[in-house]
């Protein structure tokens, strides 16, 4: 399979040939900037800004002063996309640091028309301003109805808030949930079966300095948990029993040494009915094996049994590539039948701009990148397709952003790294359906410039219902206009023209890659603003056509229930008429420190028709024929497998039953009833149908 990013002259070949044609390209327009449509956000300064505002001031500023200054000193913001009232519309969810309040802005687009925005994280009761608070992830931990908050610190205890009908409780000390005292990321998901949604939280160091970004590369670093839900929202720590601490590790770790996990997700990656789990972790400022260092920043992969016990299977899949990891996304990027993975990654150009020899870059591959899944469970690295020579990513995430009928990519980036800062423009890569992606920059040129802000969270939802996604991100610092972005080594890449950093040092003397004693600088004295949020809202004229998918699980509905209320960890498959599928998973946390919303999204490009198919937490699989064009499908568990080894009247009683309790419930009214068992019945049938076509296949082979 032909997997790589086209030049931009290969693709402006392919754009000009005159027997094909496309559809005018969607754009992103920031509707927030400069204080508009409500939203007034600025990230305040992590607990240790007053530690990095004193080294600065050093006379001298040297290698020791640099691992002894903290990291992200102006905060790990994330952002969470969700309704949390209930009222149609999608709000947003965005931390902040200590002494200031994180918001959470209430959409008023269906009381008024318009995206807008109101703050009402105060009233509600999240507004954690004591808290340093970084990562959230969100989903109904007691399956009644509405979604709960986990809101991670940077320094200090995480906190746990149960959403009672869209006013919220901090319940973290009678659940047990405070964890340790430095979380970056979190995900939700059912890993044991039993209809309640737990929680894995990602851990790292003590960010008030930076040892473990480049002295100490197993010392001093935090376990991740796993949070086993054992019903009204209380929680055991299953940490040690559940096999999560065994981790891969390079040959020259220490037994039972963590990882830096900056990103993880909860998710479905073989399609087998539990969620696995995924997690990045950082290689941070340590060369790697191959350069004569040591590994130690995988693409940790683990593997659930069903029951909520995972092995880890990270070289067996091939993810044991060193990286500095960020962020995770998912879907079926080929259109293959299987999940795959993006993930952001350091990008080559901070290391050139500290002097690492263009041989080591090459060795180091610091792209952002995608893994293909093949039919075996093994991934590919589309690194074997060329190098990308990609910018500084954290947050990302999978979408159709043009709703062409493929899945897509967006992810952001910005890093202070001492001496200098690194932007990143922020990247839409365009899918042609066979993985090959091509970066469009009319997708963003018109909104904000980000290489003016350092993003850290990022996450997607459609805020104005009109079935195009939107983006919101979220920095930690800006970069003012008069403030010039230089360039610095390039590598003959696209993304070059993007290359830049603004010096917050002036270096005394050259400083040689590997050498302390040549690491000298003086603060040049600039000061940066205070980090926002952005929110693009998608153009959506590009005449594509669309259909989304929001879940219900039958914990608490249906007698034979199993999924949790949120569908969380389900898989979605849509296939619109004469197209090929696509699947997204349904995440309760991903990107980096962040959530995208749980409204399944599809486009159908010219398709006015699609099939549905769900595979919910569980294993059972259920089908929803015709599906609109223009349709938002609330689409229920149905416990009753279409591709179950049953009867034709065991499971036509177990339809008629249980869709009478989800009318009784009302999460489906009667002309929903009858299409759901129709569906139903001729998806049992089909696969009847397509079983004994593979029987006789196999007899007349035999």
């Amino acid at each position: 399979m032909d997997v790589r990013v086209k030049s931009g002259f290969s693709a402006a070949l392919v754009l000009v040939s005159p027997w094909v044609t496309y559809a005018q390209g969607v754009v992103f327009d920031d509707i927030v900037v400069g204080d508009q449509a409500g939203v007034t956000y600025r990230r305040a300064p992590s607990a240790s800004e007053a530690i990095w505002q004193a080294q600065k001031q050093l006379p001298l500023f040297t290698f020791d002063a640099l691992v002894a200054s903290p990291t992200k000193s102006r905060g790990a913001p994330g952002v969470a996309v969700f309704d949390y009232d209930s009222d149609g519309d999608l709000d947003i969810y965005v931390t902040n640091g200590p002494g200031a309040a994180n918001s959470l802005y209430a959409n008023q687009f269906v009381q008024t028309g318009v995206v807008q925005f109101v703050d009402v994280a105060a009233d509600v009761g999240v507004d954690a301003i004591e808290q340093d608070s970084s990562g959230v992830c969100y989903g109904d931990l007691d399956n009644d109805g509405d979604p709960d908050l986990m809101v991670l610190s940077t320094f200090g205890s995480n906190r746990l808030y149960e959403n009672q009908g869209g006013m919220f409780v901090d319940v973290t000390a009678p659940a047990g949930a405070a964890g340790f005292s430095h979380s970056s990321s979190c995900a939700m998901g059912d890993v044991n079966g039993d209809g309640l949604l737990d929680i894995f939280v990602a851990n790292v160091f003590d960010q008030s300095q930076q040892a473990q970004i480049f002295v100490e590369p197993f010392e001093g670093i935090q376990p991740n948990q796993l949070l086993l839900n054992v019903g009204r929202n209380r929680f055991a720590d299953v940490s040690e029993s559940s096999g999560i601490l065994d981790l891969y590790r390079s040959p020259g770790a220490p037994p039972g040494s963590n990882t830096i996990t900056w990103a993880v997700s909860l998710v479905d990656y073989d399609l087998d009915g539990d969620v696995d789990i995924v997690q990045a972790d950082d290689q941070a400022g340590f060369p790697p094996a191959v350069a004569g260092g040591i590994d130690r920043g995988f693409l940790q992969l683990f593997e659930n049994d069903g029951t909520g016990y995972f092995t880890n299977v990270t070289s067996e899949k091939g993810m044991a590539k060193a990286g500095t990891w960020m962020g995770l996304a998912f879907g079926d990027y080929d259109r293959s039948g299987t999940l795959d993975l993006f993930v952001t990654n350091f990008g080559p150009f901070a290391g050139a701009v500290q002097g690492v020899p263009p041989e080591l870059s090459s060795v180091y591959n610091l792209d952002s990148r995608w893994f293909l899944q093949q039919d075996d469970g093994f991934f590919t690295d589309s690194e074997s397709d060329g190098r990308v020579y990609s910018p500084f990513g954290w947050g990302t995430s999978s979408f159709d952003y043009d709703n062409d009928g493929d899945t897509d990519i967006v992810f952001h980036g910005g890093l202070d790294a001492g001496p200098f800062v690194e932007t990143s423009p922020g990247v839409v890569w365009s899918n042609d359906g066979s993985a090959n992606f091509v970066r469009d920059v009319d997708a963003l040129a018109g909104s904000t410039d980000h290489n003016r802000r350092t993003v850290h969270g990022m996450a997607v939802g459609d805020l104005n219902n009109d079935g195009f996604v939107d983006i919101v991100s979220v920095s930690n610092f800006d970069i003012p206009e008069p403030l010039p972005l230089v360039g610095v080594p390039t590598f003959g890449g696209e993304f070059d023209v993007d290359a830049r950093i603004v010096p917050t040092f002036t270096p005394l003397g050259d400083v040689v890659f590997g050498d302390p004693s040549t690491f000298m600088f003086t603060w040049n004295g600039l000061v940066f603003p205070d980090g926002t949020l952005s929110v693009e809202i998608n153009s959506a004229d590009n005449h594509n056509q669309w259909a989304q998918v929001e879940l219900v699980g039958g914990a608490g509905l249906t007698r034979h229930g199993k999924a949790n209320r949120d569908g969380i960890g389900a898989v979605v498959a849509f296939k619109p008429k004469g197209g090929q599928a696509v699947m997204a998973p349904v995440l309760g946390g991903s990107s980096y420190a962040s959530q995208d919303s749980l409204i399944a999204s599809f486009g159908m490009g010219h398709a006015q028709r699609g099939v549905v198919e769900v595979l919910w937490p569980g294993g059972v699989r259920n089908r929803l024929y015709g599906v609109r064009a223009g349709e938002r499908v609330t689409f229920p568990e149905i416990p009753c497998s279409y591709d179950a080894n049953t009867s034709s009247l065991s499971y036509l009683l177990c339809l008629a039953s249980s869709l009478t309790e989800l009318h009784d419930a009302g999460v489906v009214d009667r002309r929903e009833q009858i299409r759901f068992l129709v569906s139903a019945v001729r998806a049992f049938r089909a696969e009847r149908k397509k079983t004994r076509r593979a029987k006789g296949s196999k007899f007349q082979r035999g």
